[in-house]
């Protein structure tokens, strides 16, 4: 039972939709927390706005609100639940404690006799105050860099003129950094200082003397209500400061500090959680060391919440921090809770680990044209990967393989740079690709001396650097005939991919393949053990290494491999990898889903996947997680190791759909739709002929591969035109062009950037209304339309950036009945075995097919949220062949309207263009209800669709 017994029912406010700075780490740590709350038999109320995730599923707690993340809403939501005893606001990012304290100033939760757990109020304010911030650490003797606060333009420019440059700005209540800078330039100041004031809500800035160069670290905490503390996690940056640490590459456990520094500034994180208020569960402190023998160390900041950061730690330790923070903020102590890894240890330990992590960001710059791509204090990273490896080489290379953007690795790919001023530019303004060009800078000979006066990144990360370039030299001088074992086990102990060291020895991917065969250099699987095997670890959580051959006493040969294969049927489910605009937290929900239908048919279920912000890759979710790049060469060899009876490819988003030629070629089950079906979706040509000889009207188009064919097209197309590249996601590289100087410049760019590439150009619709279905399809043909939805923009603007109202609101009966007839011929065409998404362009009462996904779309758990039914669970077991569609009872329960409204991160590019256009830009999403049309909500927005006819 719980150590409290007054708290019998819990409100947990989310983060709401996803925004750089604020993603889908909150939904893991909000999903953790409410399955901790109810295995202690609290009922759970939560708040989120956010449909696309698992956290608002039905089945994550008693009561969801899908409300606007306002104090009204609160209000609303206490009324209606007088029980309810106390909030935890500390699982909600940033959003969370803002509203938290917002609803403490109107004093909402005095007037409905609400506590507040896992957090106190003056904690709160002394951390988010950096003024108070800043007296209670002089208080407590924690160094801090030499700063000022400023709430007016004029006190601003005081702090600037006694301290000197260069400085930093940073603005109090705000998330991922909004609003700060470094200035180096006087004459940047006044801007800057008011754009940091502008973006705070209190209208503060902190002022710093910029600390360039220092080494930056973070340590993740846990306490609970006896004062005991654990540190989970060190967390070392290796990009120096001055780049915010979602936008850093890092990497745990902290690599270059002294055991003598590491205690110091363990000390200092334990003292400065004690000084900053009383009260029990996780918090986040960064702290900044002087990069010389000394090792001074300055605190910078301290999150009395679950971070970011804390979402990485628990993947990177396997220690559940938001269920263990949960559970001290219901009045648990560290030693009463379970070690969720041994089972039979405390959680009163610090994780010690054997292996290595590294965190890498995910950008998406070519989403945010006229974007500044130098990265800096305020954050643009829209996801991450970790790599996990038994040495920083190997995880570095692992991470770098999940990326997915066309790179293989670091270096040998014939990918790299090789121009010494671009390198040069490259790593002077930290870029989002700074971790390939360091790779390039050693191979054209720029000494290591240089590298480090330049980036300041710490000399012991160029060394392992230079070791992976040296190794890449030597490799070069063999063939395949002539490799020799232990040099070929010393590239792939370093992370090196099977078409990087094919690279090196001019040969084929599969030729590398056949001779690790050959030579045993086999990938061997190990548990994710935070007690580095000092106690035995129970938790299914692996991740793939190299290693020598053992002789045991007995003389055989063995390679230790801690992966069992059962003899139960398996199904695989692959992960859909990092976030990125076009690709986010809703195909996370699908395979979340997809994993769980699958073992409620009996299956024993397997996921891979490399995002460690996800519930995918939380170690419960599935009967055993391989946390490794979803790249084919560890895919592969998960397969050949568990042989299970076939691979869901239609949960993953593009990610995974890609792999499913390879999967084909190499005689593995595609579980659903087939390769073939998927196929024809992709291919324009094969796709059109088939509605041609279903009488499926489209609109007119062709397919050009050079920008004289583009022009011969556009004489018969007319203008305007849609011009895109095939196989791509979230709309990239499309374009609307009304003449043939724009259509010719377009084309060039597109090829420049994606050679070979066929381009597609259509007939653009204009003024047409766009709408889309997402449906579920079983081997006989039977079609069930889980929901209709109609954009309020017109045709044009990328469905993802589309206010999407479901169910339609003004089509006729006529159309409509097109739509579900489309929809159920091109389902039965491609032969769909589960989901199927269809879009649709309505002109003149006549409906136009724009294309069709095989897969689970985006707006599929907005649908299943709107009509509170499991569409992904259904679909799972149709894909399975464990049911049909027909064995279903559907029955869809919404009054009125519901309305997906996309959300930007815009604020973190201030000189980027703002259009929206084919391509897809926003980073989330939340769902309105509305009762009718006639709501004010409703006519805001259909008012905006005029606003697009008129461009």
């Amino acid at each position: 039972m719980p150590k409290r017994k007054d708290l019998k029912s819990i409100l947990i406010i989310g983060s709401g939709p996803i925004v750089i700075g604020q993603a889908c780490e909150f939904d893991y740590s909000g999903s953790q927390s409410l399955r901790s709350l109810r295995e202690d038999g609290i009922e759970t109320i939560l708040i989120n706005s956010n449909p696309a995730t698992i956290m608002t599923d039905p089945s994550m707690a008693d009561h969801i609100y899908l409300l606007p993340l306002t104090t009204k809403s609160i209000i609303q939501i206490l009324k209606e639940h007088p029980q309810i005893d106390a909030v935890l606001p500390t699982m909600g990012g940033q959003t969370a404690l803002n509203l938290c304290i917002e609803a403490d100033d109107k004093g909402i939760w005095k007037d409905f006799d609400v506590k507040l757990i896992g957090v106190d109020i003056d904690a709160i304010n002394i951390t988010e105050d950096r003024e108070q911030f800043r007296e209670l650490m002089l208080k407590i003797d924690v160094p801090m860099a030499p700063q000022a606060t400023a709430t007016s333009f004029l006190k601003g420019k005081e702090i600037a003129q006694e301290f000197g440059f260069p400085l930093v700005i940073r603005s109090s209540y705000t998330l991922g950094g909004a609003g700060a800078s470094i200035v180096y330039d006087p004459k940047d100041f006044d801007e800057l200082l008011s754009r940091g004031l502008e973006a705070s809500p209190i209208h503060e800035v902190m002022i710093d003397k910029a600390m360039m160069g220092w080494k930056e670290y973070e340590l993740e905490l846990l306490r609970d209500k006896n004062d005991n503390v654990v540190i989970i996690c060190s967390i070392e940056n290796m990009d120096p400061m001055g780049i915010h640490t979602g936008d850093s590459i890092t990497v745990a456990p902290a690599m270059t500090l002294s055991d003598k520094t590491y205690q110091r500034m363990r000390d200092m994180a334990i003292k400065m959680m004690r000084s900053i208020g009383d009260f029990e569960g996780g918090c986040n402190v960064q702290f900044a060391v002087s990069p010389d023998e000394k090792e001074d160390i300055i605190a910078i900041e301290i999150n009395p919440r679950v971070s970011r950061s804390s979402a990485l730690a628990s993947k990177a330790t396997g220690y559940p921090i938001a269920k263990v923070a949960t559970k001290l903020a219901i009045g648990y102590s560290l030693d009463e809770l379970e070690n969720g890894i041994t089972k039979s240890t405390s959680a009163l330990f610090e994780p010690t680990l054997d292996y290595v992590i590294v965190k890498i960001p995910r950008w998406n710059f070519d989403k945010f044209e006229g974007s500044d791509r130098t990265l800096g204090l305020q954050m643009k990273a829209v996801g991450e990967v970790m790599g996990i490896g038994r040495s920083f080489q190997e995880a570095l290379h692992k991470a770098t393989q999940s990326l997915e953007i066309k790179r293989n690795g670091l270096g040998a790919d014939g990918k790299g740079y090789t121009d010494y001023n671009q390198i040069i530019e490259k790593l002077t303004n930290a870029s989002w690709d700074r971790v390939f060009a360091i790779y390039d800078a050693i191979a054209i000979g720029i000494p290591l001396t240089q590298i480090y006066d330049i980036t300041k990144i710490d000399m012991w990360y160029l060394k392992q650097y230079e070791e992976l370039f040296q190794l890449q030299k030597e490799i070069s001088t063999y063939t395949i005939d002539t490799i020799q074992r232990d040099l070929l086990l010393e590239a792939k102990q370093k992370g090196y991919g099977d078409r990087q060291i094919a690279h090196m020895l001019s040969c084929l991917e599969s030729e590398v393949y056949t001779k690790r065969e050959e030579l045993k250099v086999q990938r061997v699987f190990k548990l994710v053990d935070t007690c580095a095997a000092e106690f035995k670890a129970k938790t299914p959580y692996y991740y793939s290494t190299f290693e020598n051959e053992i002789e045991t006493a007995d003389g055989d040969i063995i390679i230790a491999n801690e992966s069992i294969v059962t003899d139960k049927k398996k199904i695989i489910v692959l992960g859909s990898g990092p976030n990125r605009i076009g690709q986010g937290i809703e195909f996370d929900y699908c395979c979340v889903h997809g994993v769980l239908a699958a073992a409620e048919c009996g299956y024993e279920t397997i996921m891979i996947n490399c995002n460690p912000e996800t519930v995918s890759t939380d170690f419960d979710t599935a009967d055993k997680l391989y946390f490794e790049p979803v790249f084919w060469e560890h895919i592969y060899d998960i397969i050949r190791h568990e042989k299970p009876e076939g691979v869901i490819v239609q949960l993953g988003g593009q990610t995974a759909l890609k792999l499913a030629e390879k999967l084909t070629k190499y005689g593995i089950k595609i579980i659903g739709t087939s390769f073939e079906a998927l196929d024809i979706a992709e291919d324009r040509g094969r796709f059109s002929a088939m509605l041609k000889d279903n009488k499926i009207p489209y609109p007119e188009f062709g397919i050009a591969e050079t920008a004289d064919e583009a022009l011969k097209l556009a004489d018969e197309l007319d203008f305007p035109i849609l011009v895109r590249p095939s196989y791509v996601l979230g709309g990239q590289g499309m374009k609307i062009v009304i003449n043939k100087e724009e259509l010719v410049e377009h084309v060039v760019d597109l090829l420049g950037r994606m050679p070979g590439n066929k381009l597609l150009l259509d007939h653009y619709l204009d003024g047409a209304i766009e709408a889309e279905a997402d449906a579920i399809c079983d081997a006989d043909g039977n079609v069930y339309i889980i929901g209709i939805m109609e954009h309020i923009e017109p045709c044009g603007i990328h469905s993802g950036d589309s206010n999407a109202t479901l169910p339609a609101f003004n089509l006729g009966e006529f159309v409509m009945q097109q739509i579900k007839d489309h929809t159920h011929t091109i389902a039965r065409e491609l032969k769909t075995v589960g989901l199927i998404n269809v879009q649709f362009a309505i002109k003149d009462d006549i409906v136009y097919i724009i294309e069709a996904n095989p897969r689970a779309s985006r707006t599929v758990p907005f649908i299943a949220k709107a009509y509170k039914e499991p569409y992904v669970n259904y679909a799972t077991k149709v894909m399975l062949g464990h049911n049909k569609v027909t064995d279903f009872t559907f029955n869809p329960q919404l009054d009125g309207y519901a309305i997906k409204q996309p959300v930007f991160s815009f604020n973190k590019f201030p000189n980027v263009n703002k259009k929206l256009g084919p391509e897809m830009k926003s980073t989330g999403e939340s769902i309105l209800f509305i009762d009718s049309l006639k709501d004010d909500e409703f006519y805001d927005l259909y008012a905006r669709r005029k606003m697009y006819l008129n461009k």
